[in-house]
């Protein structure tokens, strides 16, 4: 059986496409499944690393196949958490659908696919205060029905609980990469702006390292994966949604043991980019939200404004750089990092207002 493997997405192509032989493949699994399928739509790609999602019509109401990318021992992680969450955590997370044998997966070309209900309807919050206080209690809820988690005795253990000082090294050494390549590229439009900001951000990145260094991180890390529970780490507008009986958390395939506030900080820098600029009341508020859901300590709290102090919007946008610099370091680009300066220059009084806001 040919093996599932991530395919080229070409200009004019669009962006639902999957090869034929993978369809062919996703019709073999489905005859695993005591349901006929009336209709197949394809709602997500992800051509990169070989993954994709169907909403499926069914004899049995609609459905979704996912064709997880990841190694299948590492997605039995995933796949246990999801269940964990349903049937003991009773969480507004959609149940995964069981085949004929009564398995939670069928393995074919290399990779785990799995049914689960489709949850209806479901609706994104509104893009305002509101819609972000919702979003951060069901993070809180969600992180707090994950402690306890045992994963399945054959899943690879995905954890990023002790990997935080490593990630902030990581950081830091990127932005010598960063240096470098815009003084080998430096005729490009973009290379004066990166070399005029990058020492500011690894400036920030080196803080951040001596802040975790001296903070209770080594302490907490010490309760344990099952104390902490899971973070979802892609978790945003999409991917918590309000639907019957409250929000509902969706696509749970990237789940890892972590202190979750990590999955807190990423929903509020990004939120904070998408306005702009960073608003003290929006920040209170949204941490305010996950603490009623999932009580947030001093340590935790300190922990958190390290992790926003950290250049998580400019690594994040830059780092892809290394691949293609030619074609990154263009105006476009230029503009960005305008944007991120900017918008980080409101970050600090922000910070510097609520920081013993948990004294």
């Amino acid at each position: 059986m040919e093996q599932i493997m991530p395919w080229e997405m070409e200009e004019q192509m669009d962006e639902f496409f999957i090869p034929d032989y993978i369809n062919n493949l996703a019709d073999e699994v489905l005859k695993h499944y005591d349901f006929s399928v009336k209709s197949m739509e394809v709602v997500t790609t992800k051509h990169d690393k070989g993954g994709a999602i169907w909403k499926l019509e069914t004899s049995a109401g609609p459905k979704s196949l996912k064709l997880l990318h990841r190694r299948p021992t590492r997605s039995l992680f995933s796949l246990g958490a999801q269940n964990y969450l349903v049937h003991v955590q009773k969480a507004n997370v959609p149940p995964i659908v069981v085949t004929k044998d009564g398995a939670d997966y069928v393995e074919a070309g290399g990779k785990l696919w799995f049914v689960a209900e489709w949850i209806e309807p479901l609706n994104p919050v509104s893009k305002d205060l509101e819609g972000a206080k919702l979003l951060c209690a069901a993070l809180g809820e969600f992180h707090r029905l994950s402690k306890g988690y045992v994963p399945p005795a054959q899943a690879e253990v995905s954890s990023r609980l002790h990997k935080w000082p490593k990630d902030y090294e990581k950081v830091i050494r990127k932005m010598d990469w960063f240096r470098n390549i815009a003084l080998a590229y430096s005729e490009m439009p973009a290379s004066s702006h990166l070399l005029n900001v990058v020492d500011l951000f690894e400036e920030q990145a080196k803080r951040g390292l001596e802040r975790l260094n001296q903070s209770s991180f080594h302490e907490l890390i010490q309760h344990g994966k099952e104390y902490w529970g899971l973070v979802h780490q892609d978790y945003g507008w999409s991917n918590g949604q309000m639907g019957p009986n409250g929000m509902w958390i969706i696509d749970l395939d990237g789940v890892a043991y972590d202190i979750p506030i990590r999955d807190l900080r990423k929903l509020i820098t990004g939120t904070m980019a998408d306005l702009y600029r960073w608003d003290t009341t929006w920040v209170r508020e949204m941490i305010k939200a996950y603490h009623e859901t999932n009580p947030i300590s001093p340590e935790l709290y300190d922990l958190l404004m390290i992790d926003l102090a950290m250049p998580n919007e400019f690594y994040k946008n830059i780092k892809e750089v290394v691949y293609e610099p030619e074609i990154f370091l263009d105006d476009v680009t230029s503009s960005m990092i305008q944007t991120i300066v900017d918008t980080d220059q409101t970050k600090w009084p922000v910070l510097e207002e609520i920081k013993d806001d948990w004294k």
